[in-house]
């Protein structure tokens, strides 16, 4: 697939949102879990705040006095990750309540759990806590003793018959929840990346499937261009049978100005003919140097107009899509003519054609080149003319035809010479010199060479490539 292809666009764009709504999706999902994960958490560690402090009272001396320590054992060992820590912080001022220092925690007054063994919860630590929105408990993280990640519940509050105000924490190490969270967080990775690949899998199929008509009408305009087929042919879905159907039409109403301009140069050419003729004939009935002179004009008026229509002719049939032409029945037909022609001379012609190699071009421009090269060849061959046309080798999409003889042959300087318009180097011949030159011209109108070169017949080879047409 290439890149600058419409699949590629549309899959590329498609790919980059679904990856844009995953990752979203994803840091959604993550954030709504640790959010839940927190609150479970912090409701456990609230309802063992709750316990204890109400497992708190005040003995007669005004100290406070625990009736019973949480039941977790976990507070018994220590620095397991699970702490409490309560501690007088004075009597409020005022409206606001004391704050936590480090005299109040290490006065002696603080109570602790056994874990914290020797350590107690700072008041640098706890400062950093944040309220919640309903006021009187405070949240957050803290480093532990043994540099445990712990989350933090704090609530400050006066109990009864005691103006004085307490701070009452409970600690427990996150790493149950960090690994909980962790895991959570892998499996909705590994869910989302797979959801993803399942989306750009049914994206391509969907793209490849739903442009699939657009490689049949490729196709199509394939087969049209080869000589194949003539139209568009397919059953193609409704957003793409107006497309088919408007080159259809565009297809016959070229062909339809092909084949009036055609029959207009045919109609040019016959009117002019006719006056020539009577110039020709006026010519011929008088003498005198002004005869000779328009005899000679108009012969090569003549020229000129038969080289001018043929060359008319071959630039409309090129542009003809879907011409297509076999050339092993014009070679037999040529070949057949050629012989009753020249019968006095007693020509063997030869001829080897592949089987189902065709033309990509008309049938009368495939007559108009092969038959000149032929003439050309009977004109000056001894005894023998060979014609070969097969695939060009390592070009599938090209045809070589050949055309040999036994005759004089041509040095490589006179070669050139006899391609030119009109070039003749043996007057004695019949003919207008024409041949060979519009052969060269219809060759270069398909896009083809023309060469002559030395045959291994001893006389002249005419090599030409012409464009080959798949066969139906």
């Amino acid at each position: 697939m290439r890149l600058d292809s419409l699949s590629a666009r549309l899959i590329i764009a498609a790919t980059v949102w679904i990856g844009i709504f995953l990752v979203a999706g994803g840091f959604g999902l993550t954030s709504l879990f640790r959010g839940a994960a927190e609150r479970a958490f912090d409701g456990n560690l609230a309802v063992m705040l709750d316990g204890l402090v109400s497992a708190t009272e005040l003995d007669e001396d005004g100290d406070l006095v625990l009736q019973r320590t949480p039941a977790e054992t976990r507070f018994d060992r220590a620095y397991s990750g699970w702490y409490w820590q309560v501690t007088p912080l004075g009597f409020p001022g005022g409206k606001n309540a004391p704050e936590l220092t480090d005299e109040a925690v290490n006065d002696g007054g603080t109570m602790r759990s056994r874990s914290l063994w020797d350590v107690s919860f700072g008041a640098k630590a706890l400062s950093g806590l944040v309220e919640d929105e309903e006021g009187g408990l405070r949240r957050g993280y803290i480093d532990g003793p043994q540099g445990q990640r712990l989350r933090v519940l704090e609530r400050r509050l006066a109990l009864p018959d005691s103006p004085q105000v307490f701070s009452f924490a409970f600690a427990a190490d996150t790493a149950d929840l960090s690994a909980e969270i962790s895991r959570f967080n892998s499996f909705v990775i590994a869910g989302l990346v797979t959801l993803g690949a399942g989306l750009v899998v049914a994206l391509v199929i969907q793209v490849r499937f739903g442009l699939r008509p657009l490689d049949n009408v490729r196709t199509a305009l394939r087969d049209i261009r080869t000589g194949k087929e003539t139209r568009l042919r397919g059953d193609f879905p409704a957003e793409i049978r107006p497309l088919a159907e408007e080159l259809n039409s565009l297809l016959d109403y070229t062909t339809d100005v092909l084949t009036r301009a055609r029959t207009h140069v045919g109609n040019l050419a016959h009117a002019l003919k006719t006056p020539l003729s009577v110039l020709t004939n006026e010519s011929r009935v008088k003498e005198g140097p002004f005869a000779e002179l328009v005899g000679r004009e108009v012969m090569t008026m003549r020229h000129q107009i038969d080289h001018h229509l043929s060359r008319a002719r071959a630039a409309a049939s090129v542009q003809v899509l879907g011409a297509h032409t076999p050339l092993e029945p014009v070679i037999e037909r040529l070949e057949r003519t050629l012989a009753r022609i020249y019968i006095g001379k007693d020509l063997r012609i030869e001829t080897d054609c592949e089987e189902d190699l065709s033309f990509r071009g008309e049938e009368q421009d495939a007559e108009e080149l092969i038959g000149n090269l032929l003439d050309n060849a009977c004109k000056w061959a001894a005894r023998r003319v060979k014609v070969k046309a097969a695939p060009m080798p390592g070009t599938p999409d090209k045809l070589v035809l050949t055309v040999d003889d036994d005759g004089p042959g041509l040095a490589p300087e006179e070669r050139e010479k006899v391609i030119a318009r009109g070039q003749r180097l043996d007057e004695r011949k019949p003919g207008s010199g024409l041949g060979l030159s519009i052969v060269s011209d219809i060759a270069v109108l398909y896009k083809g060479e023309f060469v002559l070169e030395e045959s291994p017949l001893g006389g002249l080879r005419a090599r030409i490539i012409l464009p080959r047409a798949e066969s139906h």
